[in-house]
């Protein structure tokens, strides 16, 4: 039994990819299912699929790396709230990550989405994690 979900699955994410795995398969949710969506959009993975093989189901996640080398596509992947300190932020103090270089994923009121995104609804939300 473990307390964050979501910090579980950046980990298996961020060590899958240093290990060079071309997928990760973890526990699905519709958290999960939502973070792995903005991340496929934004580039950041190739491809994600949930198996009902299980009650809960399989979330299998095809990692990216550069052509021409093994290097994985996500540099870094932090979560930056945690079920004991939740950090939430209005949309004109939500962060820019490496300068614009990389996203953080924010939950709002109308879904899950980009800081980009919310910034250009004028929504804030709870910061999830920093992707770059």
């Amino acid at each position: 039994m473990y307390t964050d979900p979501i910090a579980d699955f950046l980990t298996r994410l961020r060590n899958g990819a240093t290990a060079g795995h071309q997928v990760v398969e973890l526990p699905s949710s519709n958290v999960k299912t939502e973070i792995a969506r903005i991340l496929q959009d934004q580039g950041y993975i190739s491809s994600y699929k949930v198996d009902k093989d299980t009650a809960q189901g399989t979330l299998k996640v095809a990692l990216k790396y550069e052509l021409g080398s093994k290097r994985p596509v996500i540099r870094g992947i932090d979560r930056a709230s945690s079920p004991g300190l939740r950090n939430y932020k209005s949309s004109s103090s939500l962060p820019r990550v490496k300068n614009g270089l990389g996203i953080a994923i924010v939950s709002t009121s109308q879904g899950m989405m980009t800081d980009k995104e919310a910034r250009d609804r004028n929504i804030g939300g709870e910061i999830i994690c920093y992707v770059y």
